[in-house]
């Protein structure tokens, strides 16, 4: 059955015989034509009629005029209608252009596109095809192409790149803007917008597609457009309205326009099924039968049997044959009039349904399987290469079931479904083959512009997991390489929601991306250090591809998991730094071509500066190596006198350039005119032991004495902390562990990382304690409790709330008072000579260089650990001259040195090296020589060079000897510093 109301038509539109057609009270004209109507597609001045054959009909200009039915060889699927022209689409696939003179003609630009679906507004057009393209045709003077602000109009269909990747479940158009939706919900709209009818708040034209955020997780299954006025329907059955309210199209009992989506009240609760919006009037259905309509009814388009505008939702009376043996199939609101198609209740008519976006299931995926090797595999590759080209294809094949979530933080992939669907592909080689050709020539090179919605990030999941697969090594290093590009062409918003994807993945999933690009970026090292020189493109390749893992490992920063850092080492870094290193200390010019030699050294370190910004990659044996790398060749030479040593030190180093304390640290003293060599490990030891004591005056010491940390009135001049910055640099620049019993605090200020409640508890457990009990008290205990909000620290009293003295902590600001006071200890009352330390410390060491350590390495690598190995220590010695393993003054010193107290054999490190903790990275890297101490007799002490752990023992004849003397020599004042 046929029915419409509305602007004066012809008599069942000439389908049926005049005395055929039947009208209610209330002015519903009804019939039933011998061949169905199955679509209507109204226009301005124009109306298009398909039947169930296939066959169209068209009425132009007044609605009174019989249609004339267009002569065409082929049978028509969908129809829509502009102004005063239409697109048609065949079941054989064509996409057809009438007219105004009703002459159809293919539009070439779609003649190997299958459309299904296409809306046209007033002098626009739209098409969706089955691979998930969008192309857009018309007028664009208020970017209703969205195809950008200065694009001109196009008489020619164009691809609309920026909502590629995201599947799409249906489009809309109307006056001059329109609309798409995803398949998860999301609404994309752009075009004219002076009424606000693209729901986004203001009344600004819009020239691409723009996500309307305010309909974000309700659910949209489907857009109408009107003239000026838009409307979504949610799963369900939620009716959202906006835009031009001038005629009470918006149904808020008002003629308001409406700039954001808002719901329709009358019809809350209601479960409505279908919306279609007209020029100026809405009609919704709720169920299969109960219809109302809203706007303007000038023409009598409401159906409620008056001439008039309706600001709310009123009924539209069906003829009773709806309610018994008819149910409502479509309905339409058009120019000025109103259409609805119906059907018998037993009949499942699906040929009105939307289709979507080709995806892949499992029942396509067995036939691929069963018929690759038959004689459809032309038809197979087809299809494959569809699907696999296609972002949008692959995006909409992976979404979760019921999906309506796609957000910033949420992707929607069914890990699952990709995982068994990619495992069933690898296992046909054949298959697996053509999927990796598709992918390289078609969809890598489509990836990457900057998409209008988040959903097209799914796709940057998807392929990790179908590059796992491939079987060819080479293959695998070079599209992973491709999609590292085009990740990086994103932007940067996007970029971060990428992150936010992979932090949600589980290890197991999270683990091959991975691999994926540390194997790629360990493959390109190896190569540009021991095979050959690389093209410049391997320049770029190198830094995507650590920029890209760099990301991943930010990524699973954020989560719980398995996934450590150790997953992100590149163990081939060490070798490059090696080789640099082994090259840095070559003199060049006695090779026979030294400018190879140096245009090679010049290579390494362009290689390693492409990974300046990808720490991630680099393991803590590789940072202290890159350390060692960066210093200059050159001698940073410090002369000092013993009974000032700090004051010539300080002189020296505020005078100093920038790029002479980058060199490799010489500390030599000057007294009575002689000059001689020292070790700068015995410099360091005294420094600080000298800086950090409590008469200095320069720090506040926690409870137990343990700690130290800045004061907040410094009783020295503030340019004494920028000196011992500069100090701490020289030090950590110099590979020297130093003592500095700072919390961890101090590290992480260093690299920019906040610190933290454990932190301020490191560094005074009893406060620290103290403010997790405020943060663990009940709300009703702490509001009892009426502890003042005021922070007592180094001897101050400061009130949160100067504004309002008095007041107390409660359940409310608890939380925001343990952070201010986390802030004020730690960062607040310290920052001016905190800033001071910070300024010297750079002024020695690179920023770049210091931040690719962790607040936790950088401490290490400072002040060591005390994991000591003396078991280590001791396999590693070597022995020179006439000492070895087996000598018996060898055998003895062992003997003895393993009855020493743990004390003693800290002593003896700092003997032996220059400080008395392990360096970070283990006892294993010190490597103590041992060599007689030659024209000496028994009286003489063990000797020590500690630039070279070199220890220099006499040949003392009983073992009771040589424990007296090296006792003796471990307690005894360091010569360097007293007579």
């Amino acid at each position: 059955m046929f029915c419409y109301w509305g602007d004066d038509v012809v008599a069942g539109f000439g389908l049926v015989k005049s005395d055929a057609v039947k009208k209610t009270d209330s002015g519903v004209y009804f019939c039933s034509p011998k061949t169905t109507v199955r679509l209507i597609a109204p226009g301005e001045d124009l109306l298009g009629l398909v039947r169930g054959d296939g066959n169209v009909s068209v009425i132009r200009g007044q609605r009174s005029r019989r249609p004339k039915q267009v002569q065409l060889k082929d049978k028509i699927r969908l129809m829509s209608c502009e102004k005063a022209q239409a697109v048609l689409v065949t079941y054989g696939g064509k996409t057809l252009w009438m007219d105004k003179q009703n002459n159809c003609r293919p539009i070439k630009e779609l003649s190997n596109r299958n459309v299904i679906q296409v809306v046209c507004g007033d002098q626009h057009c739209i098409a969706l095809t089955h691979d998930g393209q969008l192309f857009t045709w018309g007028q664009n003077s208020s970017g209703q192409l969205g195809l950008g602000r200065n694009e001109p109009s196009s008489s020619s269909p164009r691809p609309l790149r920026s909502l590629c990747g995201i599947p799409l479940a249906q489009i809309s158009a109307g006056g001059d803007h329109s609309f798409a939706l995803s398949v998860s919900g999301a609404v994309f709209g752009w075009g004219r917008n002076s009424a606000g009818q693209l729901g986004l708040g203001d009344t600004e034209d819009r020239y691409i597609p723009v996500c309307v955020n305010s309909l974000n997780l309700k659910t949209t299954v489907f857009v109408s457009c009107g003239k000026e006025h838009t409307a979504t329907l949610s799963k369900g059955g939620t009716v959202f309205t906006f835009g031009s309210g001038r005629y009470g199209q918006l149904g808020h009992n008002s003629f308001r326009d409406e700039l954001r989506p808002r719901v329709v009240g009358e019809l809350w609760g209601s479960k409505v099924s279908q919306i279609s919006c007209g020029r100026h009037h809405t009609l919704v259905l709720i169920g299969s039968e109960m219809m109302y309509s809203f706007g303007c009814g000038e023409q009598g388009q409401l159906g409620n049997g008056q001439r008039a505008n309706q600001k709310v939702p009123s009924p539209v009376h069906l003829p009773p044959e709806v309610n018994r043996d008819q149910r409502v199939e479509q309905i339409i609101a058009g120019e000025s009039d109103s259409f609805v198609l119906c059907c018998q209740q037993h009949m499942d008519n699906n040929s009105n349904r939307v289709k979507g976006t080709l995806t892949m299931g499992d029942r396509m995926i067995d036939r691929w399987i069963s018929d690759c090797d038959s004689k459809q595999w032309q038809s197979i590759k087809k299809e494959i290469r569809t699907v696999f080209s296609s972002a949008t294809c692959l995006n909409g094949s992976f979404i979760k079931k019921r999906h309506y979530q796609t957000s910033e933080g949420f992707s929607g992939l069914d890990v699952e479904s990709l995982n068994a669907a990619v495992g069933r592909i690898a296992k046909k080689d054949k298959l697996l083959l053509e999927v990796e050709k598709t992918v390289e020539k078609y969809l890598l090179p489509s990836l990457g512009s900057s998409a209008a919605g988040v959903e097209a990030l799914r796709v940057f999941l998807i392929l990790p997991e179908i590059l796992r697969v491939l079987n060819t090594p080479e293959q695998k290093i070079k599209l992973t390489a491709q999609l590292a590009s085009a990740i990086l062409k994103l932007n940067p918003s996007m970029l971060q929601v990428l992150e936010n994807y992979w932090s949600e993945l589980h290890d197991d999933f999270l683990k091959p991306v991975v691999d994926l690009f540390r194997n790629l970026c360990a493959n390109i090292i190896y190569q540009r250090t021991y095979i050959i020189r690389q093209a410049s493109t391997s320049d770029e390749l190198l830094q995507k591809s650590a920029q890209v893992l760099q990301m991943v490992y930010r990524a699973s920063c954020r989560r719980e998991g398995e996934i450590t850092s150790r997953d992100f080492f590149i163990h081939e870094i060490n070798f490059l730094l090696i080789v640099l290193q082994t090259v840095n200390q070559l003199e060049i010019n006695f090779f026979p071509d030294p400018a190879a030699v140096l245009a090679n050294k010049q290579y390494l370190k362009h290689t390693l500066n492409l990974l300046n910004s990808t720490p991630c990659i680099f393991n803590l044996e590789a940072k202290c190596n890159l350390l060692k790398v960066r210093q200059v060749k050159n001698a940073f030479r410090l002369v000092l006198r013993r009974t000032a040593l700090l004051e010539d030190s300080f002189n020296q180093l505020r005078d100093a350039d920038e790029n002479a304390l980058k060199g490799w640290l010489q500390v030599v003293y000057s007294e009575k005119e002689e000059k001689t060599d020292v070790n700068k490990r015995d410099f360091f030891h005294n420094a600080f032991s000298t800086l950090l004591t409590q008469e200095s005056g320069m720090f506040m010491y926690n409870d137990t004495k343990t700690l130290i940390w800045f004061p907040s009135e410094p009783s020295v001049h503030e340019q004494r902390y920028f000196l011992f910055g500069c100090l701490c640099g020289l030090a950590f620049y110099n590979n020297s562990v130093v003592n500095l019993p700072f919390p961890l605090a101090l590290f992480k200020k260093l690299v920019n990382v906040q610190p933290s409640l454990e932190d301020l508890t490191e560094f005074s457990p009893v406060l620290g304690r103290s403010m997790q009990t405020i943060l663990d008290y009940s709300d009703e205990d702490i509001n009892s409790a009426e502890m003042p909000l005021t922070i007592i620290w180094d001897e101050k009293n400061i009130d949160m709330d100067p504004h309002e003295p008095g007041k107390v902590i409660t359940s409310s600001n608890k939380k925001k008072f343990v952070e201010a006071y986390v802030d004020y200890a730690m960062n607040t009352s310290v920052e001016r000579v905190f800033e001071e330390f910070r300024r010297g410390f750079y002024k020695v060491c690179d920023r770049d260089v210091v931040e690719f350590f962790h607040p936790e390495e950088l401490r290490g690598v400072m002040v060591g650990s005390e994991q000591y190995d003396w078991d280590t220590l001791k396999t590693n010695a070597s022995y020179e001259d006439l000492f070895h393993a087996r000598h018996p003054t060898i055998i003895s010193f062992w003997e003895v040195f393993d009855e020493l107290s743990d004390k003693d054999k800290k002593a003896f490190l700092l003997f032996l090296t220059g400080f008395d903790r392990v360096p970070i990275l283990g006892m294993s890297q010190i490597k103590m020589r041992v060599r007689p101490l030659y024209n000496s007799t028994e009286d003489h002490l063990p000797e020590a060079l500690t630039c070279h752990s070199l220890l220099e023992l006499p040949m003392y004849q009983t073992k009771e000897v040589l424990r007296v003397k090296l006792t003796e020599a471990l307690h005894h004042k360091r010569g360097f510093w007293e007579e």
